[in-house]
């Protein structure tokens, strides 16, 4: 019999509640937009980042590396001379080239990087200039540095919930409602960058064993905030 009056009372509360429930789930979706609104801006590219290797052949390996090892060297001491600029050493390996027949080692082949990066795209235009007589540039790039970014990032945020508000409150008086109480946002970045590489310049000044002064072309990154989100207007 207590099982009864327990089993009973649990199917009255939830009788009751269920209601409650739907009611307050009606009222959430009742009069609900849903809205995007976004706001970008084009900044200069204000970063210089660059890859340059070096590749040797030698039947002996320990050769092979003593020379490598030897260039990377000059190459670090090089870079030093750059206060202004960022540099570390990237990925190096070493391999076997075999013969027709794939069965006799012919030589062995060594690879190292190294990677620069700069603000300064006068001194890193140089400095390229001068690693590029021994070794060879894989990329150049020119991109937002992360500064600016979270900078440009922060006040398109304000900018695009302005806009978000601005479309939500035109939108309630083209229902002819008095207000709207918001119900969700998300906020969104994304971006478009236009690099131009100034690499064949850079190759001809360095051929012609001339540090280049010039000018780069770094381009422009479009950065823009989306900001999404719904309201219930009231």
């Amino acid at each position: 019999m207590r099982y009864f009056y327990t089993t009973l009372a649990l199917a009255l509360t939830t009788a009751i509640s269920a209601p409650a429930f739907a009611q307050d789930n009606n009222a959430l979706n009742y009069n609900v937009l849903n809205i995007q609104a976004e706001a970008s801006r084009e900044i200069s590219n204000d970063e210089m980042t660059a890859v340059l290797y070096i590749e040797k052949s030698n039947k002996q390996p320990a050769q092979l590396a003593s020379e490598i090892n030897q260039l990377m060297t000059q190459a670090i001491n090089t870079a030093k001379k750059y206060s202004q600029i960022k540099f570390e050493t990237g990925s190096q390996s070493t391999y076997p080239v075999y013969d027709n027949d794939n069965r006799k080692v012919k030589e062995w082949r060594g690879r190292a990087e190294i990677r620069l990066e700069s603000k300064d795209f006068k001194a890193a235009s140089q400095l390229i200039s001068e690693l590029q007589q021994n070794f060879q540039t894989q990329s150049i790039n020119f991109n937002v540095s992360d500064s600016q970014r979270k900078k440009v990032e922060n006040e398109l945020m304000v900018e695009a919930s302005k806009n978000f508000q601005q479309r939500a409150q035109s939108l309630a008086q083209a229902w002819n409602k008095s207000s709207y109480q918001l119900i969700n946002i998300n906020l969104n970045t994304n971006s478009y960058s236009n690099r131009p590489v100034p690499l064949m310049a850079i190759m001809k000044a360095a051929s012609a064993d001339v540090i280049p002064e010039q000018e780069v072309a770094s381009g422009e990154s479009q950065i823009t905030v989306n900001a999404n989100g719904s309201i219930q207007l009231k």
